[in-house]
């Protein structure tokens, strides 16, 4: 099998499984919480808070209709599942000084449905 096919197929299984682990109607639902601040979709832009399309990959600070705290433009992140995760939980212990104003989330449950959401955005 050529080598470009077996890692495209070795890619496309490891997002199917990251989606996998978490419920993308109830992350959907878990989103309510974020959406007073964040946005997703066609139509996505920074309000009080980043617009998160296309979040998984991105460096932090990297959207240019959104005005980044220093500590986050300076935090060297890429957002991955474990990066948001961490983020998640305890933002101002990923990033002390960031602008969220958001206490984190305990349940890795919720955490996992809310990646499945965001996954849905790429």
């Amino acid at each position: 099998m050529n080598k470009q096919i077996l890692l495209a197929l070795v890619l496309m299984l490891g997002s199917f499984n990251a989606n996998a682990a978490g419920d993308v109607l109830a992350g959907k639902t878990a989103f309510a919480r974020c959406a007073s601040c964040h946005q997703v979709g066609a139509s996505a832009r920074g309000g009080f808070g980043p617009q998160l399309n296309a979040l998984f990959g991105r460096p932090a600070a990297a959207t240019k209709d959104y005005k980044y705290s220093a500590a986050m433009k300076n935090s060297r992140i890429v957002w991955s599942e474990p990066t948001l995760r961490a983020f998640l939980k305890a933002p101002d212990d990923v990033v002390p000084g960031n602008k969220m104003r958001f206490f984190g989330i305990g349940g890795d449950k919720q955490i996992d449905n809310l990646l499945a959401y965001l996954h849905t955005f790429e």
